[in-house]
């Protein structure tokens, strides 16, 4: 949607504060009623953007295998949230919400608990094909494994390579050595 693109375009060129509703209007060429009549807020425009950007980039690929899985998707998280501009709009949206509670929570709502299934279906592929015990706390593995890309991103500037997510993926294949399937040739 029109719409969509132009907040999105806007809040990379002028940052959240250089972006309004008069401006993504202009942008889309579209009325100012037209957006209020679905959106209330700038903030509202954008979280939809995002939402959108995030739904069609960060679907898991289900390869067979725990380690691909993982490699592929964190790597896709990484490249997201660092060089996108969905990734610049979240970081916007985030610097938002710690001034906004009523909006974090909408965050939180919206797209984190989305994304926290998002990043626990590797692992939960992988219960499944019995490369993980079914016990595991997947919960507390996803905070680990993507629990240092967002700490990179959002607090210290580090690159997030593949090389970093890489080692998280090593890391954890580490902790939780797979199964192999019988037919290996390994009793």
């Amino acid at each position: 949607m029109a719409v969509l693109e132009a907040a999105d375009d806007l809040l990379v060129e002028k940052g959240f504060a250089g972006v309004t509703v008069e401006g993504i209007a202009a942008r889309a060429g579209v009325a100012k009623q037209t957006i209020y009549r679905r959106w209330n807020t700038k903030t509202d425009v954008l979280l939809d953007a995002f939402l959108q950007d995030a739904a069609e980039a960060l679907a898991p690929a289900d390869h067979g295998d725990l380690g691909a899985d993982l490699r592929e998707h964190l790597g896709l998280l990484a490249g997201f949230l660092t060089a996108s501009d969905a990734g610049a709009v979240f970081r916007a949206l985030l610097g938002h919400a710690q001034h906004d509670p009523e909006f974090a929570a909408v965050l939180r709502a919206r797209y984190l608990d989305e994304q926290r299934r998002r990043d626990r279906l590797p692992l939960e592929n992988a219960v499944g094909r019995g490369e993980l015990p079914a016990g595991l706390d997947l919960t507390a593995e996803v905070d680990r494994l993507v629990g240092p890309i967002y700490h990179r991103v959002l607090v210290t500037g580090d690159p997030v390579d593949r090389d970093f997510t890489d080692r998280l993926v090593d890391d954890f294949l580490r902790r939780h050595p797979r199964a192999r399937p019988a037919s290996d040739g390994t009793s």
